[in-house]
């Protein structure tokens, strides 16, 4: 199918792919921000062109053959958005079907992604193949893995009723988010910062009073110390660091225990003095401005309000 069908099955549930970001699991992506995406607020980040993806999807034939020599089993595509009988908001891409009841999971990974990988499955991963395995009723899935081009491993996860009765309760919670175009709560990722920005990209000059709200009164005061606490630790740290160039003075760096610290000096470089060149030459630049939209600035002020 085309990218845009592909879209349009995408939108219509949660896909594999989606299901550790649905439920909080993902370090790249927030729940607020794949709602965005599902009910149509934010078009999906293209990733095709990544360097990441290309290698992903150019080595995955090489990795599946690999996996079935080795395994001595049989394996094959599956061209089609498979969907959950039951919940039919749950879909599932599949890499590849084993030849019985198990699932091959195909995944690359370069050499400083290594470490994730020593205690077994990432958690997000695991999430990803337990969401197929709900969506298809297979008893287990195979993770081959290529790390760095040169190390081949595989993982085995069984089919875990428990993990996924819980699972499939989490997503269900996302999906009314979705079906109610009720946004679910930020978590105080960069991903939440963007997707708010983009829920929110404009302000009226009205003030919403919550003065007599006590969750909300709780919800300023945690925050303001929160900010308090932020302060002393960004001052401890300063402080600290001054120190810590007092004992290396003008040498390069000094070695510690636990590793090393380094004060050296930077490259000279060059910049623009847009300020001035503004002043100097304004009629030469004057066709070069470009207008950019305003953004929204997030500022607390304690004290009584007025």
């Amino acid at each position: 199918m085309s990218r845009e069908e592909w879209l349009q099955w995408r939108n219509r549930g949660i896909g594999s792919s989606d299901a550790p970001v649905a439920v909080g699991a993902s370090r790249y992506k927030s729940p607020l921000e794949l709602w965005l995406e599902k009910t149509g607020r934010k078009e999906p980040e293209d990733l095709s062109s990544k360097d990441a993806v290309f290698w992903g999807t150019t080595l995955e034939p090489i990795v599946a053959q690999v996996y079935a020599e080795r395994t001595g089993s049989k394996v094959r595509r599956v061209n089609a958005v498979l969907q959950h009988p039951e919940r039919p908001y749950l879909l599932a891409n599949l890499d590849r079907i084993v030849e019985g009841c198990g699932i091959l999971e195909i995944k690359t990974a370069g050499l400083r992604s290594q470490g994730q990988w020593d205690e077994g499955v990432p958690l997000a991963y695991q999430i990803q193949v337990l969401h197929q395995l709900a969506v298809t009723g297979k008893s287990w899935a195979d993770v081959a893995v290529l790390i760095g081009g040169q190390e081949f491993r595989i993982y085995r996860i069984e089919r875990d009723e428990a993990r996924i009765t819980q699972l499939l309760e989490l997503e269900k919670v996302f999906w009314q988010h979705v079906e109610r175009q009720t946004p679910p709560e930020a978590d105080g990722s960069d991903s939440s910062h963007r997707a708010l920005s983009l829920l929110y990209p404009q302000n009226s000059t009205t003030l919403v009073d919550y003065s007599e709200k006590p969750e909300m009164n709780a919800l300023f005061k945690a925050l303001m110390e929160a900010r308090q606490r932020s302060k002393l630790a960004e001052q401890q740290e300063s402080l600290l660091e001054q120190r810590a160039k007092e004992a290396i003075g003008d040498a390069e760096g000094a070695l510690f225990s636990m590793g090393k610290a380094l004060w050296k000096c930077s490259k000279p470089s060059r910049t623009l003095d847009t300020k001035k060149l503004a002043q100097e030459q304004a009629d030469l630049i004057a066709p070069y401005w470009t207008e950019k939209p305003g953004t929204r600035r997030f500022t607390v002020q304690s004290g009584e309000p007025t």
